[in-house]
């Protein structure tokens, strides 16, 4: 059974429709890819599994529950842990501050975030909004986690970054998929960085899913169809 469904989702901003079809799982353990262009309905689609947006057609099933008109702290509370575009963290807050304002009972406490990125320990006294871009990104994976997330969603986790800091994160991606089992949900586009980690990928064009499959499978014809420039 899957964790995580989504079967013929729309949504809409108003009068303007944004997704069309999206169909998308996540199993337990399981790493997905959310891969497309520009303005293809990633976000979107992120933000109707975190109830930020309600879907007008469709189901998202979560950890076995019905996520219909359930307000988005609801569905936190079910094990979503999202790691928004743009990072979004407590600017006027400390690091452990940030950390502890998400912190619900679990394995995932201070020092095993910590463990996972040293240097928010030692910024632990430092304002959020003085920290770098990619220390930013660290604390909002690190808050992530502090709730115990059954599924973390990474929306676009190393956008922006400079090539030594995306290493790091990818670095720990790969410990959280390999030493935690954790589900995660990743919206990326550097596919040589996703083959290490993704079992799939579920590609949108036009808000509606267009292609499922292993990283294998996805050839070159695919990538210049539906994710080239």
């Amino acid at each position: 059974m899957s964790l995580l469904s989504l079967s013929g989702i729309t949504a809409s901003y108003g009068a303007s429709q944004a997704l069309f079809g999206v169909d998308l799982t996540v199993g337990e353990g399981e790493v997905v890819a959310l891969m497309g262009r520009n303005g293809m309905g990633k976000s979107t689609t992120i933000k109707v599994i975190c109830r930020l947006l309600q879907n007008t057609h469709g189901e998202v099933q979560f950890a076995g529950q019905n996520l219909a008109g359930m307000p988005a702290h609801r569905a936190a509370k079910l094990g979503l842990g999202l790691v928004p575009e743009g990072r979004r963290c407590f600017t006027n807050l400390t690091v452990r501050e940030n950390l502890y304002a998400s912190a619900r009972p679990g394995a995932w406490d201070f020092a095993r975030v910590h463990g996972l990125f040293p240097r928010l320990e030692e910024r632990s006294d430092q304002l959020a909004g003085s920290l770098s871009g990619g220390e930013q990104q660290m604390l909002a994976i690190g808050r992530a986690l502090m709730t115990n997330p059954r599924l973390l969603i990474l929306d676009e986790a190393t956008e922006g970054l400079a090539p030594v800091v995306r290493q790091e994160i990818w670095a720990a991606i790969a410990t959280l998929k390999r030493d935690a089992g954790l589900s995660i949900l990743v919206v990326d586009k550097t596919i040589s960085e996703l083959r290490r980690i993704a079992d799939r990928v579920v590609i949108l064009e036009r808000g509606k899913s267009v292609w499922t499959g292993s990283m294998d499978d996805l050839s070159g014809a695919v990538k210049d169809q539906y994710l080239g420039v």
